[in-house]
């Protein structure tokens, strides 16, 4: 009996590790681990970028998946904290995608019901990428959360580690997709 219910939990763990491991995002046109295109990249401070997010491709949700949270995040940005330059939140579990510029809230690109979390420079749109001059390769870890709820709590006007927390809180299963920038 011992042996039998151990063999269904390792079977029920591999199951699981499955699905998980098919939950995949990608960016049509870059490799995981690569360089952030100029494209990307933040149009202010002493940077010169066209600060477009990118297109953003998911498959292989796991089942129980309500929505998702996309997520970007450099945890290199010298704050002691790192900084959080994107967040879409409440996207309908029946999306595979995100179009690029989706970041910029006038463009209307999000999926019905979707909406932009702040990023660290407090506004509900996409900040691109600008890593201080000489601080090396900054990791820029855009992640898609599947969740187990429909709609997060009402975020508008809160800070990108609040996002994170109530993101992760709610976390079925994750897929990431890392790119690289130095200056």
């Amino acid at each position: 009996m011992r042996k039998s219910l151990m063999a269904l939990s390792l079977l029920a763990l591999s199951i699981g590790s499955a699905a998980a491991a098919d939950f995949s995002l990608s960016i049509p046109g870059l490799k995981d681990g690569g360089t952030a295109p100029e494209t990307m990249v933040l149009n202010g401070m002493d940077c010169k970028g066209g600060n477009i997010s990118p297109e953003l491709a998911w498959k292989g949700a796991p089942a129980g998946t309500k929505s998702f949270a996309l997520t970007f995040y450099d945890p290199d940005a010298p704050t002691g904290s790192g900084f959080w330059h994107w967040a879409v939140l409440d996207i309908p579990a029946t999306a595979t995608g995100l179009p690029a510029g989706a970041g910029e809230p006038s463009k209307g690109q999000l999926p019905k019901g979707a909406r932009i979390g702040n990023s660290d420079f407090g506004d509900p749109s996409y900040a691109g990428p600008c890593p201080p001059v000489g601080s090396g390769a900054h990791r820029l870890q855009f992640v898609l959360h599947a969740l187990k709820t429909e709609k997060l709590p009402d975020l508008a006007g809160k800070t990108g580690a609040l996002t994170g927390f109530l993101v992760n809180a709610n976390e079925i299963a994750r897929a990431s997709f890392t790119l690289k920038l130095a200056r």
